[in-house]
């Protein structure tokens, strides 16, 4: 048995405007002999064909893709709890908190649909903008073709309906304010991972190497990491 720290790596927000920072953090990974990762594209986004030839390029390479919302905006928050959540949290991203349950699931239908109508392998991955699911009953999921939800506090296995709680750090600090509440957050999580063992997440975007935080990624991809898939987390 591998008795290295497990961690599993995604990429977040992989749109057409940010494939190329995209296809450039995977070179940094490649030179590091960091396995293929797991890509969150957003579906709703203005996919050209030579956009869409890139992402069968890069499942062809092992990258496993997951569906991430569908547009990954949304307008002005209209309950208190989405406006603190885009102030604290997510900003204009977290498109299932202006939803209720029955437009939450049929955006999450229409999210996995458009991999098969795009000739992508279908996912089995969703992962909410934000990690934030929303107001949908966690009994009615099991009506959808995905077979696990990733959310904050960890992976949501949609075949036991079992939340497996698992650390998690994050690096898009485009501030010295979050820059200075993520160093916090990253240290108590990875040393969570550490002590209690179980797998950490790392969940990425496209530009995180060149904001304030990128030294600090940079210094956590090259440890000794057994990455692994979100199959094999559960």
């Amino acid at each position: 048995m591998n008795s290295q720290p497990r961690a599993v790596l995604s990429m977040h927000d992989v749109m057409p405007e940010t494939l190329s920072l995209v296809e450039d953090f995977l070179a940094f990974c490649s030179t590091h002999a960091i396995p293929p990762m797991t890509l969150l594209v957003v579906p709703g986004c203005d996919w050209r064909d030579e956009q869409l030839d890139r992402l069968r390029d890069l499942a062809g390479l092992g990258h496993e893709l997951a569906a991430h919302g569908w547009l990954h905006r949304v307008g002005t928050p209209q309950s208190l709890y989405h406006r603190l959540h885009s102030t604290l949290l997510s900003r204009n991203v977290a498109e299932h908190l202006a939803l209720d349950g029955e437009s939450i699931l049929a955006l999450m239908r229409r999210s996995h649909a458009w991999f098969a109508e795009h000739d992508l392998p279908a996912p089995s991955l969703y992962v909410p903008p934000a990690w934030a699911l929303g107001a949908v009953a966690r009994q009615s999921l099991a009506s959808l073709d995905f077979a696990r939800i990733e959310v904050l506090r960890g992976v949501l296995d949609l075949r036991t309906a079992h939340l497996h709680p698992l650390p998690l750090v994050g690096f898009e600090a485009d501030s010295g304010f979050r820059a200075a509440i993520l160093r916090l957050w990253n240290s108590s999580q990875t040393g969570m991972a550490r002590i209690s063992r179980r797998t950490l997440r790392i969940g990425v975007h496209p530009q995180d190497l060149n904001l304030r935080l990128g030294g600090s990624l940079r210094e956590l991809l090259k440890e000794r990491w057994h990455f692994i898939s979100y199959g094999d987390v559960l």
